[in-house]
């Protein structure tokens, strides 16, 4: 488990008899960027890693803002959307505690918000650039195989899919994966009528993900 915070999660969980499953949560962000997007990718990612890879993790959507102390609640983050995001500066600060805390970001582009991200998640660690994951990285091998890194799961300028990290202290804290749109391949079938093996990727890559968040100090 990923140091302090997730110890103390877990300490929660053991201890509060009302609390059952562990949760995570989809970021509420400020700038009018649609951070509700993908409703359905977090409960079915969730379902596949249940059945898939023994997790029992609560399948309800847990929703928290950046700047709330109950994201010290989730040891697992998940941020998406097309448009802008802003963070003030409280928000910031609580984020960068959050992640020094042990707690894990994924920040999935869903097509347009790579130019806000960038600039926000500098107010979060302004010592920190992204740096891009090499395809032997672990987040790609920990459950599913991806030999050749971030599977492209949706196509929108021909570019390539990417993993990109924050390391803090050589802690991978926040993974983005830009130009994949994995939340789009988790949604259910009906919304984009992606081919189930596609699907699967995507659900395998967050399996991965998940995986990486949970297990790795």
């Amino acid at each position: 488990m990923r140091n302090r915070l997730l110890l103390i999660v877990c300490f929660c969980f053991l201890t509060i008899p009302s609390i059952a499953q562990l949760k995570i949560a989809k970021l509420k962000y400020n700038g009018g960027g649609d951070w509700y997007a993908n409703k359905t990718a977090l409960p079915n990612l969730i379902q596949f890693c249940n059945q898939n890879i023994g997790t029992d993790i609560d399948r309800q959507e847990e929703i928290v803002e950046v700047g709330s102390s109950d994201i010290f609640l989730y040891p697992f983050l998940y941020l998406t959307g097309h448009g802008n995001v802003v963070f003030t500066d409280q928000e910031a600060e609580n984020l960068r505690r959050y992640l020094i805390a042990g707690g894990f970001l994924h920040i999935d582009d869903n097509y347009g918000l790579d130019q806000f991200i960038r600039l926000e998640m500098k107010k979060v660690f302004p010592e920190l650039d992204f740096v891009e994951l090499p395809h032997d990285h672990k987040i790609f091998h920990t459950k599913y195989d991806f030999k050749k890194g971030l599977p492209k799961i949706h196509e929108h300028d021909g570019k390539p899919a990417q993993g990109f990290g924050l390391l803090y202290e050589g802690k991978l804290v926040c993974f983005y994966t830009y130009e994949s749109d994995l939340g789009n391949g988790w949604e259910d079938q009906r919304i984009y009528n992606d081919p189930e093996e596609v699907r699967q990727q995507a659900l395998r890559m967050g399996a991965n993900i998940i995986t990486y968040a949970f297990t790795e100090e």
